[in-house]
């Protein structure tokens, strides 16, 4: 009998996809609040208000799955990961279970099998997020909202184990195959279940490690998933929110990939179903780097260094062609303006006399209205490195600087 777990090949089919979009998205979107977590330490009255009255007034009318799915698609995302379920223990499906659920809300539709139906028709992976911990649960049973007293995990809540079981049980199914699932609490028991039904399913949190809100300072062994927030919170938040930029989530999926793992960036949709323009704007701005410089970041796997300095690498798998990221913080990035030549020398890269060099997205042979120029990139190996003078000549934006990472492919490399 094959032992259960994560299957080695589906394991490096994980690796190789790279990039994960999450989403947060719950009834409480309409408070703006931090997603279930204020039901922790509440008066019986909020508790009440929030399991009775939210659903009443949740309609996200403006839902587009579609519009999500052709978005992830441009910006490069492999595969999502949705909230079935959060520690609130209001479903974002049909369940059977409950009627804490979407169902029972003016929408009143199946929101997980929108979204199952509209990311496979854009040939992106399907993942499911699902919180083993249940406040809805605890509170019918008297228990105390926690995720931490003693007996009311799952391990410890024989009952609430079973529920969980038969949710699970419902959600790999109903949808067909799921790709991936990712278990918010304790998984003992459950993450099981999930191989024992769908044998192919890749389970991230409850197997693999998943840090949260940070990249590791060094290569973690095995696959790994960072997963983080555009801004301060995973739900949506209406106010006093800080986003960072598109250049710096694009740095972070370069770091992550570089140290071989998985970024799994997180959108947190309004109530009604957008996406906030902030949100937005963001993805857009890592739609159009990806257009360009995707194949740096989808099946590969680290160089035998990571980085240099703030150019970071990775390497084509089972090829022995690498890419490295000018990043905005090197010096070479700072002045690498639009028809100008750079010159940089790589100390960790070493060319053989079939090596070619590109800027990624673009030919070289020609810079726009500048028919005296042929903006090839050229290169010699010396003692000292491998000597580089590339030109940005793709107009991207009308500014002459580009703020994103520039991305140079090195065919035949060897270790430097």
């Amino acid at each position: 009998m094959e032992k259960l777990g994560n299957r080695p090949e589906r394991l490096e089919w994980f690796r190789d996809l790279g990039f994960g979009l999450f989403v947060h998205w719950s009834v409480d979107s309409q408070l703006g609040s931090v997603i279930s977590h204020s039901l922790v330490g509440a008066s019986e009255r909020y508790i009440r208000r929030f399991f009775e009255t939210l659903p009443k007034t949740f309609s996200p009318h403006r839902f587009d799955p579609d519009d999500w799915a052709v978005l992830a698609k441009l910006a490069g995302f492999e595969y999502v990961v949705f909230t079935t379920k959060h520690h609130s223990g209001f479903c974002m499906y049909d369940t059977s279970l409950t009627d804490f659920s979407i169902m029972n809300t003016p929408y009143g539709k199946d929101i997980t099998a929108e979204i199952v139906r509209a990311f496979r028709k854009q040939g992106i992976a399907v993942g499911f997020y699902f919180s083993p911990d249940d406040f809805h649960f605890l509170h019918k049973q008297g228990k105390p909202i926690s995720r931490s007293r003693p007996g009311v995990i799952p391990p410890q809540n024989p009952p609430l184990l079973e529920y969980d079981r038969a949710q699970i049980r419902e959600l790999l199914t109903k949808y067909g195959d799921i790709d991936i699932m990712f278990l918010d609490g304790a998984a003992e028991g459950l993450r099981e279940l999930c191989w024992e039904l769908q044998p192919n399913i890749v389970v991230t949190r409850g197997a693999i490690e998943t840090p949260e809100q940070r990249i590791p300072d060094a290569p973690l062994e095995g696959p790994w998933e960072a997963c983080m927030t555009m801004g301060t919170q995973w739900h949506y938040k209406p106010q006093y929110e800080t986003y960072k930029s598109g250049v710096e989530l694009i740095e972070t999926l370069i770091e992550t990939r570089a140290k071989g793992g998985n970024l799994l960036l997180n959108i947190g949709p309004k109530p009604n179903g957008e996406l906030a323009i902030k949100q937005e704007e963001r993805l857009r701005h890592i739609a159009l780097w990806n257009f360009v410089n995707g194949e740096a970041i989808h099946g590969v796997r680290p160089w035998a260094v990571t980085r240099e300095n703030n150019i970071w690498y990775t390497k084509k798998k089972d090829e022995d062609t690498v890419y490295a990221f000018v990043t905005k913080s090197t010096e070479h990035q700072n002045h690498w303006r639009f028809g100008e030549p750079n010159h940089l020398t790589l100390r960790y890269v070493k060319a053989r006399e079939d090596t070619e060099i590109e800027v990624l997205g673009q030919s070289g042979e020609e810079l726009e209205y500048r028919l005296d120029v042929i903006p090839r990139t050229r290169w010699h190996q010396s003692e000292l490195g491998l000597h580089i003078t590339a030109t940005r000549a793709q107009r991207l934006y009308n500014d002459a600087t580009w703020p994103n990472p520039i991305v140079l492919e090195i065919t035949h490399a060897e270790p430097g």
